[in-house]
């Protein structure tokens, strides 16, 4: 008998993590407009767009910019690519954050960027 409630306890706890991990999953930052920043400078390239972010990170709740992660990585100078076309051109991109702000304390990470 006693087996057969320790066997209990430990699935009502394995349940009860896995469904205080699903609870709790956020969504990343999105936002579409036109490039109206991008700003260089050692080590941080960010940029703000036209639009309202939505779905920011608490890290980065109270701003509105986004971060190239990496300006040295092979998809780092393609964001940058990317980014310097659209506000030449007058293009509109939507971009979506790692949901995360590693590269600096409260601008989130790009993830992924579309030109339109």
């Amino acid at each position: 008998m006693q087996k057969n409630n320790v066997g209990r306890l430990i699935l009502a706890a394995a349940v009860g993590a896995a469904a205080s991990l699903t609870s709790t999953a956020t969504m990343a930052g999105t936002n579409y407009g036109t490039v109206t920043k991008v700003s260089v400078r050692e080590g941080l390239v960010y940029f703000t767009l036209s639009g309202a972010p939505l779905g920011r990170p608490g890290c980065a709740a109270n701003t509105t910019y986004f971060m190239v992660k990496d300006e040295n990585s092979a998809v780092g100078k393609q964001h940058m690519a990317i980014l310097m076309t659209a506000q030449v051109t007058g293009r509109s991109v939507w971009v979506n954050g790692t949901n995360a702000c590693t590269k600096w304390p409260d601008g989130e990470d790009l993830r992924e960027i579309a030109l339109y």
